[in-house]
């Protein structure tokens, strides 16, 4: 009857709650205790067994390399394409002892020390999860042996992948220039994350110039794989988006017989279509096959190449810069003519020199009565001292510098030069001295410090074919994105000279006597079945101090260079070319051999009597709907 009373008594109350509370406090402290235990057993005592049973279904996001746009001539001709091949692959987190693993795959896989160190190289740009390329190219014997032996193998994989390769090799390397591995410097300046599956990047030329539209968007997908590494499943894909297909300006049949035509030469041809300012041929010899910087050239390789006498690493066509020479005339009897320092028809002596305070100056020409047309026929040096002499050195730096020498030309190649206009106040700067009127008589020949480099000079020929109207470099004719569309680039057109027609043509009179006259220089260029206007130049490599130069006494490498500027046909141009050979005369007949090859034998040549017309200007349709055979 009182039971009810021990809930009135405090005192029981209390000892009743502290039980109940102790109780929990154990029961809690147990099953603590177990979780302690069982966590204990499972990632220490277990930690194998699980470990293989997540790996067992293992999900990675996997990156997918984008493939790289192909580039072709603008023909269609393809100059770039991508190659299918088999990579030996290394997962750094999922290889024990890597230096080890190496060691054994080079039993049966033929690995160089050369790629042992790329490796290492890329090992340190790559996170420990990505996998980094061991061999590249792996032959079909070297696959099936590696398929045996997988199993011995964790975290090594073969993969396919797609490479760069040339088929036209050395021939359009000083345009192309190359892709290789991605090295540190290269990681700098670039978004990581879209080349996360990418080993290669443009090194040089339209490959670097283009990088970003050439190599696409990375894509992503996520795998699921078994304890072998064998893909299970996709889970989720990303696909990857493919670069940009190129279209270049360039026709490789003419870049071809410009190369035959350049064979035993050291030097340079640029081909441009005077309308457009398209590049038809770039070429620079000696050349390089690019195919072996793809993969990785061998250490032998690349000294090979540096020591080289011949310098075949050296693009002469954008960084080769040269003395103008004699063709450094042509403009300067333009502004001369065009400035009123000069009578077109009065006329002068030439002895074969020039004295000036005590200094005699000597010249090509002798014993010949000149006017301006007649001084360019036969390259008076005499005469264009007394130019220079009256023109001055700044007005002769102003034409220069109109034709766009001295400048960049902004062509899509990183590397080009700018060559040099040279000044009283470049002089002083560079080398501390006075400008001298010497100076003034040898840069009105074309000796001394005027640089060009045989791009700028190509040029400054399309400009003159256009009389004046000139038109920036380019060596992109189209473009074709991954949905399909296309984007065809038009003429930048630069300022125009504003010279008077007649000016003009009495200049472009004098440049055809030098192919047609009776005592043109250009006699080695002979007698084509089209006009053609041209001029020839001599760059002296040593000074004969007054000397007759007689060629079969004077060293190779100290014989003079040829420059060779002309267009054609004079009417309605079509061509306009530069071509410099170190060490040889020959440049005049380089050019003849390109010029037929163009106008004759791939069909070019329009005929004289048709105007002049910039219809061409109209990029990416087929030159065959806008020729008028002759």
């Amino acid at each position: 009857m009182r039971s009810y009373g021990t809930f009135q008594d405090p005192y029981l109350l209390k000892r009743h709650f502290r039980r109940r509370l102790l109780g929990i406090v154990i029961f809690m402290v147990v099953l603590i205790l177990l979780l302690l235990i069982r966590l204990f057993y499972l990632q220490v005592a277990q930690h194998k067994y699980y470990t293989t049973l997540s790996r067992n279904n293992s999900i990675s996001l996997v990156p997918i390399a984008p493939t790289r746009g192909l580039i072709y001539d603008r023909n269609g001709v393809l100059l770039a394409k991508n190659m299918p091949v088999y990579n030996l692959n290394i997962v750094p987190d999922e290889t024990p002892d890597i230096a080890n693993t190496i060691k054994e795959l080079q039993q049966f896989i033929q690995i160089s020390p050369e790629d042992v160190d790329l490796f290492y190289k890329e090992l340190k740009q790559k996170h420990a999860y990505e996998q980094v390329p061991l061999k590249i190219k792996l032959t079909p014997t070297e696959v099936a042996q590696f398929a045996v032996n997988r199993y011995r193998f964790p975290g090594v994989d073969i993969k396919t992948a797609m490479v760069r390769y040339y088929p036209f090799a050395n021939d359009l390397v000083s345009v192309l220039g190359y892709v290789g591995r991605i090295n540190e410097n290269d990681l700098k300046n670039l978004d990581t994350s879209n080349y996360a599956a990418t080993n290669y990047i443009g090194k040089i030329g339209i490959e670097k110039y283009f990088e970003t539209q050439l190599h696409g968007t990375v894509g992503y997908q996520q795998v699921e794989t078994d304890a072998s590494g064998e893909e299970v499943r996709v889970l989720k894909r990303t696909p990857s988006v493919h670069g940009q297909n190129l279209y270049l300006t360039i026709d490789s049949q003419l870049q071809e017989a410009s190369l035959q035509a350049m064979k035993g030469f050291r030097g340079s041809v640029v081909a441009i279509q005077p309308a457009t300012g398209q590049v038809l041929a770039m070429v620079s010899t000696p050349a390089y096959n690019p195919n072996m910087f793809v993969d990785g050239i061998s250490a032998a390789d690349y000294h090979a190449l540096q020591v080289s006498k011949e310098q075949p690493l050296f693009n002469r066509a954008i960084r080769g810069q040269f003395p103008f020479g004699s063709t450094i005339k042509i403009f300067f009897a333009l502004a001369g003519l065009a400035g009123g320092y000069v009578d077109p028809n009065a006329t002068m002596y030439d002895p074969g020199y020039f004295k000036i305070g005590g200094h005699v100056f000597h010249g090509e020409a002798k014993n010949v009565t000149v006017n301006l047309v007649k001084a360019i026929e036969v390259s008076s040096d005499t005469y264009f001292y007394k130019l220079a002499l009256k023109m001055g050195i700044d007005n002769m730096d102003n034409i220069l510098e109109e034709f766009g020498f001295g400048q960049y030309t902004h062509i899509q190649m990183g590397e080009e030069l700018p060559g040099l206009v040279a000044s009283p106040d470049w002089k002083m700067k560079t080398e501390g001295k006075r400008w001298y009127a010497g100076d003034t008589l040898n840069s009105g020949i074309g000796q001394g410090a005027m640089l060009t480099t045989p791009l700028q000079l190509a040029s400054a020929a399309a400009t003159f074919a256009e009389r004046g109207q000139g038109f920036q470099p380019t060596l992109l004719y189209k473009v074709v994105n991954p949905d399909g569309s296309t984007y065809t680039p038009t003429p930048i057109a630069k300022p125009p000279i504003d010279i008077k027609p007649n000016v003009w043509e009495t200049v472009i009179k004098g440049m055809v006597d030098v192919v047609r006259g009776p005592e043109g220089t250009a006699w080695r260029f002979g007698k084509p079945s089209y006009s053609v206007a041209a001029k020839t130049g001599t760059a002296q490599v040593f000074s004969l101090r007054g000397a007759k130069y007689i060629l079969a006494n004077v060293p190779k490498h100290l014989r003079d260079n040829s420059m060779f500027v002309a267009f054609a046909p004079v009417k309605n141009p079509q061509i306009a070319i530069a071509v410099a050979i170190q060490n040889s005369p020959s440049a005049p007949v380089v050019a003849r051999k390109v010029l037929d090859f163009y106008l004759l034998q791939q069909g070019h040549l329009y005929n004289d009597a048709t105007p002049t017309s910039n219809n061409s200007t109209t990029v990416g349709n087929n030159d065959a709907n806008q020729q008028i055979p002759q």
